[in-house]
């Protein structure tokens, strides 16, 4: 009687465990089938999200270009635009893993304000940029220097503007420094001066030096004429009389004429006669 109690009991006991074990189960396969069908929307959202992104910036893209919006505010748009449908697509895809929106936005909200005073430098330079797309001290094209760098801007990013030097590098300047420091805008005016300082020996005729000059400048199809060129003895030094030299040409003119007049001078002095100078040192020596 006693043995097929505890039977009883074994078979009762053992009975219930099973049924636990199943309910476990059961409830880890719901789990992951409800996990698992979270995660395929989660990447269906992602996927669909991706490709909508992109082509939404490329329709930006184009509506911007249709409308001949200046290359500065374009690039900024698109980059802005980018960044905020981003964000929207991480939001979907996180309620869609099952976090309820108002408590990732409450969660976002705080971290935001670490995040914010963490990337406080960040602000600025979006700031920044949005002061250089409103006062437009350089647009892109522009050959600008700051920061000790220069070169060509090639693009207004919201939190950067990119440069590319003359020896093809890229620089990436934050507009926070561009809008509050000084920049050098190569390529604003239409017309730039161009400046020589030419050594000649003591001793050569200045009237001479100054008609050959204007020769070579009058050849020159890139010199404007006005203003009229400028050209006159700058300083006595050491060992040269030194000519200065004052042309007037177009921006996109002014390091080829610089290159092209030096070399020209080079040649045409020596032709003319016209020494170049050396260092030298007169030595007196005293007689016993």
């Amino acid at each position: 009687m006693i043995l097929q109690t505890l039977l009883t009991t074994t078979q009762a006991a053992t009975t219930e465990d099973v049924d636990k074990v199943q309910q476990v189960l059961q409830k880890l396969m719901d789990w992951g089938v409800n996990a698992g069908g979270h995660i395929i929307g989660a990447l269906l959202i992602f996927i669909i999200g991706r490709f909508l992104i992109k082509i939404l910036n490329r329709m930006l893209a184009r509506i911007l270009t249709r409308r001949h919006v200046d290359a500065g505010i374009q690039s900024f748009t698109k980059s802005l635009v980018n960044i905020l449908l981003t964000i929207l697509l991480i939001v979907a895809i996180v309620n869609k893993l099952g976090v309820e929106t108002t408590s990732f936005a409450a969660l976002l909200a705080s971290a935001g304000v670490a995040v914010g005073m963490a990337l406080s430098g960040n602000l600025q330079n979006f700031a920044g940029g949005l002061i250089v797309l409103l006062f437009r001290p350089y647009k892109v094209g522009d050959w600008i220097e700051s920061q000790g760098e220069s070169g060509t801007v090639r693009e207004i990013q919201i939190f950067h503007t990119i440069l590319t030097t003359a020896d093809n590098k890229v620089v990436y300047i934050p507009n926070g420094a561009l809008s509050s420091g000084t920049i050098v805008n190569y390529s604003r005016e239409d017309t730039r001066r161009v400046d020589w300082v030419i050594g000649v020996e003591y001793g050569e005729n200045f009237d001479k030096v100054e008609a050959v000059t204007r020769r070579i400048l009058a050849a020159d199809s890139r010199i404007l004429e006005k203003p009229a060129p400028f050209i006159a003895i700058h300083a006595l030094d050491a060992s040269s009389v030194n000519i200065a030299i004052r042309v007037w040409v177009k921006s996109q003119d002014y390091w080829d004429v610089y290159f092209d007049i030096n070399k020209t001078i080079y040649a045409v002095y020596n032709n003319e006669g016209i020494g170049f100078p050396f260092p030298q040192l007169t030595v007196h020596q005293a007689k016993d």
